[in-house]
């Protein structure tokens, strides 16, 4: 049963349903060209990233619901062991799934999707989730935050298939303003390494209505994030969702972003956000 507490940082649960909607109408709507689309997902054709996703679907009722685990990741020393490790199982699966044809893939997401979003509104939002979100730099995450991280995954290969087919965007503010404020949580473990006076601040703007903006500050016990209020900030990134959603997710690499982003201040300070990522890459 989920906690009776007050509503979490990040409430994406009621939004789950909208997109595995959107994303069968997306697929439903393929021509058999654009099911083999290249998309910025390096190696992964359409079909590839919509297989990918109902590998997710099923892995997260298998471990969360059902306590399988399936593959266990043994010898993890660090956190590129546990990236390899990802990389590894999801390139088996999207392999495999080469021998499933689209119209199957839809029928399973519909039925997965179901069934995950059934058992995500079991989770207590404020108890430990069965994995953290590394990216984030921790080590234990409540499942409000687990939550979030899985739309996130949903919104994110949902974008890839749909800049693949040149269709509709999700870069609407219901959708985007939820992904982009959950990707921000990695800003702090972005700058844990570098090295700033206590009190200097910065901030990373994602511009149009669709957006928001975010502020960091180092603090004596190191970066974290702070409400972003009108007073000037040591350096400032600001960036579209476009192109955001791109670079967060290691679609684009920080030097061919450049020329699409604006920084002020302290030009070093405020590069350093270009580095974030906010996937397990």
């Amino acid at each position: 049963m989920q906690s009776t507490q007050q509503q979490p940082p990040l409430n994406t649960l009621p939004l789950i349903p909208k997109l595995d909607s959107l994303l069968i109408e997306l697929l439903q709507s393929l021509s058999p060209e654009e099911w083999q689309a290249p998309t910025v997902a390096k190696l992964w054709t359409v079909k590839d990233v919509a297989a990918h996703m109902l590998d997710t679907t099923l892995r997260g009722i298998s471990i969360s619901r059902d306590g399988f685990f399936g593959e266990k990741a043994e010898n993890i020393h660090s956190y590129t062991d546990l990236v390899a490790f990802l990389n590894n199982l999801n390139m088996n699966w999207t392999n495999a799934a080469k021998r499933i044809s689209p119209q199957l893939l839809i029928s399973l997401l519909q039925q997965s999707c179901k069934e995950y979003y059934a058992h995500l509104q079991t989770l207590d939002l404020y108890v430990p989730a069965v994995f953290s979100v590394a990216w984030a730099g921790q080590e234990t995450s409540p499942n409000w935050f687990h939550i979030a991280r899985e739309y996130t995954e949903k919104f994110i290969h949902q974008q890839q298939i749909r800049d693949a087919v040149s269709k509709q965007a999700l870069l609407t503010k219901e959708l985007f303003l939820p992904f982009i404020d959950t990707f921000m949580y990695a800003l702090p473990h972005t700058y844990r390494n570098v090295n700033a006076a206590t009190g200097a601040t910065v901030k990373v703007i994602v511009t149009s209505e669709a957006g928001g903006e975010w502020k960091i500050c180092k603090e004596e016990s190191g970066w974290q994030l702070v409400p972003s209020i009108a007073a000037e900030s040591d350096a400032t990134l600001s960036v579209s969702p476009n192109i955001v959603w791109k670079l967060f997710s290691k679609s684009m690499q920080p030097q061919d972003a450049l020329p699409f982003v604006e920084l002020a201040g302290d030009k070093t300070l405020a590069a350093t956000a270009l580095q974030m990522v906010s996937v397990m890459a």
